[in-house]
């Protein structure tokens, strides 16, 4: 289908991913899976081959090429697994808030060993008991010299087994009113003393992706590694939610037509009573429904991708389609299983794999109410426009 998105650079990077992919990913991701890590070396490849943080300024080893090279890169790894998103979240969710808001100095630091693979990131927002509500994090950073002393656990932290960096949500002001104007991010090395990794996290779906909880115990993180200003933290966090959850409407979409790709050309194989389960009409229907919203969830996450390659804010329009498609993508996972049967439930299938993996689409970066709460101020607030 012609997107008009993608020029022949952007072809020719999909052909030559593809090949990378069917050769150091394929033939491995079961063993990652039932392992439920990644390991290392294919990071390290990924950054050999220039496959990371596509958006990085050349001066720091990067391409400084544009959002659709990302885009690429995630649609060529959703159609492998979803449990490569730990790469996506790394290049284009963590390492942009160090291309943004670090200094030049910390770019110098920290950038080129991201584009390598050497340095993996991650993000750490969520705490045991706050979830969504970022204003009302606990972690604490009291600056006492040259250093802050943070105190404080996270959790739910993609790529936390792996991360070499963290950027980490804290309140160096915990007395500020609105609560929100106290939130400052600090990175944290892997070796900062008091620094340590909890569990790695057991889910019920992206097995070869590494979740963690984080803990910080009176850890020293110098003042030199204050990400922005202080006090800045969750404005900072605010601006680059809308790449976040564009990023994850790409992946549900992908998924989406990933998991009707492989069902279609099972149901046209599968014989139940002597006719192959794709010819009943009920098949056939459901078919058209789903082949109906993913494309309509196409045709609308391509337009976004158009609007945010141009730098266009478009919060609800962005909150719009991380709802609508992830739930989708769910009711397609669950529709593919059922035309798969028994077969559907088995393993050795990868719908079993896309069923597990789907469900928290609709929950990380924002569930799906916090999505319709968003659209919701919108309306009421009269600023919600169709275009």
């Amino acid at each position: 289908m012609e997107r008009g998105i993608f020029t022949q650079e952007h072809q020719i990077l999909r052909q030559s991913f593809r090949r990378f992919l069917e050769r150091e990913a394929v033939p491995y991701i079961d063993e990652w899976e039932a392992n439920r890590f990644i390991p290392r070396e294919f990071w390290l490849k990924l950054g050999a081959e220039g496959y990371l943080c596509p958006s990085v300024e050349e001066k720091f080893g990067g391409m400084n090429a544009d959002f659709a090279f990302s885009v690429v890169i995630h649609e060529e790894m959703e159609k492998v697994a979803s449990g490569l998103l730990g790469v996506g979240l790394h290049s284009d969710i963590v390492v942009p808030y160090l291309q943004r808001f670090a200094a030049e100095e910390q770019k110098e630091r920290w950038l080129p060993g991201c584009l390598t693979g050497e340095t993996i990131t991650a993000v750490a927002m969520t705490e045991p008991g706050t979830g969504s509500d970022l204003a009302a994090i606990s972690t604490t950073a009291e600056r006492q010299g040259d250093h802050y002393v943070l105190n404080g656990q996270k959790t739910f932290i993609s790529n936390g087994i792996h991360a070499d960096l963290v950027i980490v949500a804290c309140k160096t002001d915990p007395n500020a009113v609105p609560a929100y104007q106290g939130v400052s991010l600090l990175v944290v090395e892997k070796d900062t003393p008091g620094f340590s990794r909890g569990r790695k996290l057991d889910k019920v779906g992206l097995h070869s992706q590494d979740t963690a909880e984080l803990i910080f115990e009176d850890c020293r993180v110098p003042v030199r590694n204050l990400l922005g200003q202080e006090g800045k933290g969750f404005r900072y966090l605010m601006q680059q939610l809308q790449q976040e959850r564009l990023i994850v409407a790409i992946s549900a979409q992908v998924a989406s037509e990933e998991m009707f790709r492989m069902t279609a050309n099972y149901v046209s194989s599968r014989k139940v009573f002597g006719r192959p389960v794709g010819d009943f009409q009920h098949t056939q229907f459901l078919l058209a429904e789903m082949a109906t919203d993913i494309q309509l969830g196409r045709t609308f996450v391509d337009s976004l991708i158009r609007e945010h390659m141009e730098g266009k804010s478009m919060e609800q329009k962005v909150s719009m389609a991380k709802w609508w498609v992830s739930e989708k993508a769910k009711e397609i996972a669950s529709k593919c299983m059922q035309l798969h049967g028994g077969y559907g439930y088995m393993e050795e299938y990868p719908i079993a794999r896309r069923y597990r993996d789907i469900a928290v689409t609709t929950i990380y970066a924002g569930t799906t109410e916090v999505m319709k709460g968003i659209i919701a101020k919108g309306i009421h607030k009269g600023t919600l426009t169709f275009e």
